[in-house]
């Protein structure tokens, strides 16, 4: 299985992310940078946290538009994996990948700290390895993560079990305390917490490590390969 990070202007967490994979998985990863124009070769697409393109307009709004993400919305409508994380998450839903939009937090305060998350579906390919109902700790570093979406698409969220995780402290106001959502088909996932930064013990928690091992392990069920060791 081989993995793409995506590199924009601005992000930061891009290294993270590589670094999650290549010591949690040991499967091929390569930096993509945002002006490339094919990502057929991976299997897995990885948009990192960060400040993209300064954050300017909005989070998310300028990265949209660059060339790599045409390619992303088509790895996404071929059923790739796509896991979008703070920043990441922001350019999925400015893109229209996903529902919703991330405003400002509740209390207009960067929040930087970990936070406990419960696994509300566990059928994706991001979090099989988890339990239903299962508390996580991961940590958040995000100003803009306030999740919101209109009533109506609330209600598909919930009737199309599309939300992924919620808070037990909603640190930012999100609406139904949602930390992460997938798409309808859940190859997508959006999620303002960090399980890059919580994937090995030297960093307080291994608790997002799971997340990695869930992407392997669903790749290798569909392609029939070896089971994940």
């Amino acid at each position: 299985m081989k993995f793409a990070v995506l590199v924009f202007p601005g992000s930061n967490c891009d290294i993270d992310c590589y670094k999650a994979v290549e010591d949690s998985l040991g499967e091929p990863v390569e930096y993509v940078w945002h002006t490339a124009t094919d990502l057929s070769a991976y299997d897995c697409i990885l948009v990192p946290g960060g400040f993209s393109y300064g954050d300017y307009l909005r989070c998310g709004a300028i990265s949209r538009f660059a060339p790599v993400m045409a390619e992303v919305a088509k790895a996404a409508e071929q059923g790739k994996f796509v896991l979008g994380i703070c920043n990441g998450f922001q350019i999925l839903t400015e893109a229209g990948l996903l529902p919703g939009a991330l405003r400002r937090n509740m209390s207009m305060k960067f929040r930087c700290h970990d936070t406990v998350l419960k696994v509300v579906n566990n059928t994706t390919p991001f979090t099989i390895d988890y339990a239903k109902d299962e508390e996580i700790v991961i940590p958040i570093a995000h100003g803009e993560g306030n999740y919101y979406c209109d009533e109506e698409t609330l209600a598909g969220l919930k009737a199309n079990n599309q939300i992924v995780f919620t808070y037990s402290d909603n640190p930012n106001g999100s609406v139904e305390h949602i930390a992460g959502i997938s798409n309808v088909q859940g190859n997508v996932v959006g999620m303002m917490p960090h399980p890059e930064r919580a994937a090995n013990s030297l960093l307080g928690s291994e608790d997002g490590k799971r997340m990695f091992t869930s992407i392997l392990k669903t790749w290798r069920d569909r392609y029939d390969t070896a089971s994940i060791r």
